[in-house]
C-alpha cells in the first residue's frame, strides 16, 4: 500500500520522538535501528526513505530530547514565576527525575555519548545546552564581567552532575543527599532566587 506524504512525514516525526526516549534508555550505540524503528512501529526497510544514516536520527532526535527538555524547563519556571529557579530546581533534582531515563534530561542521559558523536550530534547537544544556560542568567546573572554567563554554568554543571551521581549508585538514600547538596548548592549560588524548593521525594 502507498504511503501518502503526509503519512510519510507523519512517520517521521513518530521515529524521531520514539528514538528521542529510547536513546536516553540505551545510549546511541545500545540499540539498532531494528528495534528503534520496531518501537516506532515500523520496519527498519522504511528508515532509508526518512533519514540519510543513524547519525542523522541521533542528531535530530538530540534536537527533539533537548526542545522536550526546555518545554519542561519552562514550565516549571511559569508555574511559579516570582521564583523560576527554585522551580526548576524542585522538578530536576528530584528523585522523580533521577528515575525518568527515557523522558528525563538528555543531557544527563547522553551527554557523555554526544561526546563521541559526530559534529552533527554535538550541534544539537551545544544548542540545547546554551538555551539552558540562557534561561539561568536570565534568572540568576552573571557571575562576572570577564565570564559570561559564568554562574549560570556553574548551576547547570551542579545540576546535570548531581542528577549523574545520583543515577550511577545503587543506595537511594546516598541518591537523595546528592540531590539535595546540589539544590542547596545551586540555591545558595543565586541571588536572585530565595525561595527554597519543598524536599524532592
Amino acid at each position: 500500500m502507498r504511503v501518502t506524504r503526509q503519512q510519510a512525514e507523519e512517520n517521521r516525526q513518530t521515529v524521531i520522538d520514539v528514538a528521542s526516549r529510547l536513546f536516553r534508555e540505551h545510549g546511541f550505540d545500545g540499540i539498532g535501528l531494528k528495534d528503534l524503528m520496531a518501537g516506532a512501529g515500523l520496519t527498519q526497510g522504511a528508515f532509508y526513505k526518512q533519514f540519510e544514516s543513524k547519525d542523522d536520527l541521533a542528531a535530530q532526535a538530540s534536537r527533539r530530547a533537548l526542545e522536550s527538555a526546555s518545554g519542561r524547563w519552562s514550565a516549571a519556571a511559569q508555574s511559579h514565576p516570582e521564583a523560576p529557579l527554585a522551580a526548576v530546581v524542585d522538578f530536576y533534582l528530584s528523585m522523580g527525575h533521577c528515575a525518568e531515563k527515557t523522558d528525563g534530561c538528555p543531557i544527563v542521559a547522553l551527554g557523555s555519548d554526544a561526546a563521541r558523536q559526530g559534529p552533527n550530534v554535538k550541534a544539537a547537544f551545544e544548542a540545547g545546552i546554551t538555551d539552558h544556560l540562557e534561561r539561568l542568567s536570565s534568572w540568576v546573572g552573571k557571575a562576572d564581567d570577564d565570564v559570561p554567563d559564568g554562574k549560570a554554568m556553574a548551576i547547570l554543571s551542579t545540576m546535570v552532575g548531581a542528577v549523574v551521581l545520583a543515577r550511577a549508585v545503587n543506595d537511594e538514600r546516598l541518591s537523595q543527599q546528592f540531590l539535595q547538596a546540589a539544590a542547596d548548592s545551586v540555591l545558595a549560588q543565586s541571588s536572585a532566587d530565595n525561595v527554597q524548593p519543598s524536599r524532592r521525594q
